[in-house]
């Protein structure tokens, strides 16, 4: 059970990468980019690819921060200077995508068994310091640096005109502001995120295969939505760290759901009722809460209509 628990710990923890690059466009740029299904499968196939070349894995998993950059800037040049709708943008880089990661990998799976990567060199460094939950605590100390710095990038004049974007595009494109470079580089940032994800999770499991991104987008909102029901969204800070929690109680609530018996292929069917009840559930408390206040002011006008009708009774 522990060492259940203990890999849900890890894979949600690389997974809040993820979740962090969907935050990114779909809270704050209101954009849904469905690029991700491919950009993480992009990172891991060129980090994979790299390290059975002879790469060091560091080195492998940065060309593929650099390439998921790449990819998401193709989309917002397609959406920006294309005219491109943009969840047509989106899928067609998805699309793209899938011929391009066969190419990089020159197969449709690339094993990493016997490679030394990251998870190797973290493990037989700090094993004998924090044993078993060596991996936990260091992808922990890297996703919170991520955090802290999309927290920083997000406060900067260029954040703000990035979340200014987001909120209002045609009042921020009033202050002559160039909405178009805002959204590239927002897709740029998010995909480089998720495609630093698929380079970790790929190196986590083992392989890389041609398959492994299908369904991120709704595992990154599933996180998002999700963390910001238990956690709250009241401020950017909260908003990151809800994303986090979010992409960790996701997967164990994956690990619980196959502990008790649930079919791996259920798996998608099982995100997806997770996205619509978090998704109707927040809401259908906020319209009980609405009501509430109604029927106790409803009541107490029928008291008020009691009280006056006894006293004009008495009165007669």
């Amino acid at each position: 059970m522990l060492t259940a628990l203990v890999g849900s710990l890890e894979s949600g923890i690389i997974f809040a990468l993820t979740a962090l690059g969907v935050y990114l466009t779909f809270r704050i740029l209101n954009f849904p980019d469905l690029t991700v299904d491919g950009s993480f499968t992009t990172g891991g196939a060129l980090a994979a690819t790299m390290i059975t070349a002879g790469y060091q894995p560091v080195v492998a998993t940065v060309a593929a921060i650099v390439l998921g950059c790449m990819v998401g800037s193709l989309t917002g040049i397609l959406h920006t200077k294309g005219k491109i709708n943009d969840l047509l943008a989106g899928i067609l880089s998805m699309i793209a995508l899938y011929s391009i990661n066969l190419r990089i990998m020159g197969r449709s799976n690339v094993p990493l068994l016997s490679q030394d990567t990251l998870f190797t060199q973290i493990t037989s460094a700090f094993n004998n310091i924090f044993g078993s939950f060596s991996i936990v605590i260091t992808m922990g100390i890297l996703v919170l640096l991520v955090k802290w710095l999309t927290d920083w990038f997000l406060d900067t004049e260029i954040g703000l005109s990035l979340r200014a974007t987001g909120d209002n595009q045609k009042m921020i494109r009033s202050f002559a502001a160039n909405t178009d470079a805002t959204k590239i580089l927002g897709l740029s940032l998010s995909n480089g995120l998720v495609a630093m994800s698929g380079a970790l999770m790929a190196q986590y499991q083992g392989f890389a295969d041609v398959s492994m991104g299908i369904g991120t987008i709704i595992i990154g909102l599933a996180s998002v939505i999700i963390g910001e029901a238990v956690f709250g969204r009241t401020t950017v800070r909260r908003s990151t760290l809800a994303v986090i929690g979010g992409a960790v109680i996701y997967r164990l609530i994956v690990a619980i759901a196959l502990r008790i018996g649930l079919d791996p292929s259920d798996m998608k069917l099982m995100t997806s009722l997770i996205v619509v009840i978090a998704l109707v559930l927040p809401k259908a408390v906020d319209g009980w809460k609405e009501k509430r206040p109604r029927k106790v002011a409803g009541q107490g006008t029928g008291i008020l209509e009691q009280t006056m009708a006894g006293e004009h009774h008495a009165e007669s």
